[in-house]
C-alpha cells in the first residue's frame, strides 16, 4: 500500500493495458481515476476497491484544461498521470492516408502532451510524476505501424525533455513495452495458437499481461523509484528472441563446432 493516500489518473484505463496498470495502482492503495470517451463495460476493480470513472476525450484540448484542475478540486491533490491512451491499428503508409496517420499521431504524441501539461501545475504541486506509455515500436523499424512507431519515439524523446524542464518537482519516465496479451490480442495475433506461437518468439516465452505492465507504472510512480527520471524502461520480455537462437541455427552451429574440432575450418 505505498501509494497509500495518492491520486492517479490512467488515461485510456477502462480495458487492456490502461486497466491493467488502474488495477495495479488500486492495489497499491492509490484513489484511481481513469478516463475514456466511453463509460466501461465493467468496473475496474482491484483488492475490493474500484477506480473512479470520468468520461475525457483526450483530442478536446478544452475539456483536458478543464478535467484535472477538477481531480485536483475533488479529491485535494494529483500524485500521477499515466499516458496509457493509444494505439494504431495495422496499415501500411501508402494505404492508410494522411487523415489517418494524423489521427494516429495526435493519439499518441499530441493527447499525452496536452494532458501532462494541463496537468502540471497539480503535479507540481504534489511533486508527483508522469508516467509515458511507449513501445518497442518506437526504437526500431515498424512496418505496418510507422505513424504509431513515429509517434511513440517522439513520446520517448518527450518525456526525457518533461524530466529535465520539470525537475525537480516532477519526475517523468517512460515504460517501453512489447506486446501484451489484452482482450484485443486476436486481433494483432489471431487464435490461442497464434498467441502461443508469438509469445515463443519472446526470449521468456509468452506475451505481458496487463497487470505485470501495471506492476512496473506502479514502481516508475513510487518512492522507491524516487532518483529515476528521464528513464526509459523496457518491459518486452527480453525483446525478441534472435534468429541464432532458431534450432536449424543451432545445429548447423554444432556441425561448425565438430568440424573446428576435427581440423577441417581454420
Amino acid at each position: 500500500m505505498e501509494l497509500k493516500g495518492r491520486v492517479a489518473v490512467v488515461t485510456g484505463g477502462t480495458r487492456g493495458v490502461g486497466a491493467g496498470i488502474a488495477r495495479a495502482f488500486l492495489a497499491a492503495g492509490a484513489h484511481v481515476v481513469v478516463c475514456a470517451r466511453r463509460s466501461p463495460d465493467r468496473p475496474v476493480t482491484a483488492g475490493g476497491r474500484t477506480a473512479e470513472f470520468r468520461a475525457l476525450d483526450l483530442r478536446d484540448t478544452d475539456a483536458v484544461d478543464a478535467f484535472f484542475p477538477s481531480i485536483a478540486a475533488a479529491h485535494g491533490r494529483l500524485d500521477v498521470l499515466v499516458n496509457n491512451a493509444g494505439g494504431g491499428p495495422y496499415r501500411p503508409l501508402a494505404v492508410g492516408g494522411a487523415a489517418r496517420h494524423a489521427r494516429v499521431l495526435a493519439l499518441n504524441l499530441t493527447a499525452p502532451l496536452t494532458a501532462s501539461v494541463a496537468a502540471y501545475p497539480q503535479l507540481r504541486a504534489a511533486r508527483g510524476s508522469v508516467v509515458m506509455i511507449g513501445s518497442v515500436s518506437g526504437t526500431r523499424a515498424s512496418p505496418g505501424s510507422a505513424a504509431y512507431g513515429a509517434a511513440k519515439a517522439g513520446l520517448d524523446n518527450l518525456a526525457r525533455s518533461m524530466a529535465v524542464e520539470w525537475a525537480p518537482e516532477v519526475r517523468v519516465n517512460t515504460l517501453v513495452l512489447g506486446m501484451v496479451r489484452t482482450e484485443l490480442a486476436h486481433l494483432h495475433y489471431g487464435d490461442e495458437d497464434g498467441v502461443a506461437s508469438v509469445g515463443r518468439t519472446v526470449p521468456l516465452g509468452r506475451l505481458a499481461e496487463p497487470d505485470e505492465i501495471g506492476d512496473a507504472a506502479v514502481f516508475l510512480a513510487s518512492p522507491r523509484a524516487a532518483y529515476i527520471s528521464g528513464a526509459s524502461l523496457l518491459v518486452h520480455g527480453g525483446g525478441e528472441r534472435p534468429a541464432f537462437l532458431d534450432a536449424a541455427t543451432v545445429n548447423k552451429a554444432e556441425e561448425a563446432e565438430e568440424a573446428y574440432g576435427k581440423g577441417e575450418l581454420t
